[in-house]
């Protein structure tokens, strides 16, 4: 699963991938197919399987924004990465929904809609 989100971790985008797809790849689709929600965007943090120019060189293609790696410097040590959390803690929210914990669905957008439903979920109790 590929997940776009802002600064309050709630989602820009959500894409599901078969197992075999690159993350990078993956990543290039999510933001091929969510051109419209994301147009705004001026900056992407990214993990460090991002790196390389074929990716950033895409995003500026497409959406004219910056493309920020977020690396880790020490292995093995735990330790907060700056603003990647934020993501993280939204794929946190969705390990709280039953039905997302192990993925028995038979096809990708049955995956897809059931991950909205969670976030909606989440935002229902929110609020």
């Amino acid at each position: 699963m590929h997940m776009a989100v802002d600064i309050l971790g709630l989602p820009l985008a959500i894409y599901v991938t078969t197992a075999n797809k690159s993350d990078k790849a993956g990543a290039m689709e999510m933001l091929a197919c969510n051109f419209f929600n994301l147009l705004g965007i001026k900056k992407i943090l990214v993990d460090g399987v991002y790196t390389g120019s074929t990716f950033s060189d895409f995003v500026k293609n497409i959406y004219v924004a910056k493309v920020e790696v977020v690396k880790r410097n020490e292995l093995h040590k735990f330790k907060i990465l700056p603003k990647r959390w934020i993501v993280e803690r939204s794929f946190g929210w969705l390990d709280k929904a039953r039905r997302l914990w192990k993925n028995c669905e038979r096809k990708l957008h049955y995956s897809m809609q059931f991950t909205v439903l969670a976030f909606i979920s989440i935002l229902l109790k929110r609020y």
